[in-house]
């Protein structure tokens, strides 16, 4: 890991055990799910979905990748983002992962296809706002991790998901042009962070 992002992680160590209970019973029943998956050679497969695929969901993708190389169960792990609609991963939200340590490559153009490493020697994640199903995504066997209560209510159903688990994050989008927007990203990119890593904690080996 970066240096940066690796004191971040350690920062973040003691905000794991402040999860409400609720939000840790269901992180550890997608840390059963993930578990069981390695087990029987199979690819846990995680979606993570929100309206426009620009914020939480990219977030989410980022740090649950993070977090399982760091805990080294990645084998077999893989994350996706999507949305319902298609705009740009948020530069606000970008920049907040940026604040936190990962390194972010931007090409340019409407709608970025940024990549994103948490090491130098680490994958390059592309993150680029897409609907859900898009080809890019699994379009089957897959966990659909709804992170905002607005997909989780337009999407009742989501062809191909194994399992579904609503995981949802506050909007920090809410803070945008205030004074408080940066600590608004800054708050939301750490409480998926350390959420992300209870989860990955939870995954054996």
């Amino acid at each position: 890991m970066y240096p940066q992002l690796n004191q971040y992680i350690e920062g973040i160590q003691s905000e794991m055990d402040k999860i409400p209970a609720d939000r840790k019973r269901e992180l550890q029943k997608l840390a059963l799910h993930i578990e069981t998956k390695k087990k029987s050679g199979e690819a846990a497969n995680l979606v993570f979905i929100c309206t426009h695929n620009s914020r939480r969901s990219h977030m989410s993708q980022l740090w649950a990748a993070t977090a399982a190389e760091y805990y080294g169960v990645s084998d077999n792990i893989f994350t996706f983002s999507g949305g319902t609609e298609t705009t740009a991963f948020n530069p606000r939200a970008v920049a907040a992962m940026e604040r936190a340590g990962f390194s972010v490559e931007n090409p340019g153009g409407d709608n970025p296809h940024y990549q994103v490493r948490f090491s130098d020697n680490g994958p390059k994640m592309a993150c680029f706002s897409k609907v859900y199903d898009e080809g890019y995504n699994p379009q089957e066997n897959f966990v659909a991790i709804m992170t905002c209560s607005e997909a989780d209510k337009n999407c009742p159903f989501i062809p191909g998901a194994s399992l579904r688990c609503p995981i949802k994050y506050d909007d920090p989008k809410e803070f945008d042009g205030t004074p408080q927007e940066q600590k608004a990203y800054d708050e939301r990119c750490r409480q998926i962070a350390a959420e992300m890593f209870f989860l990955m904690s939870k995954v054996k080996a």
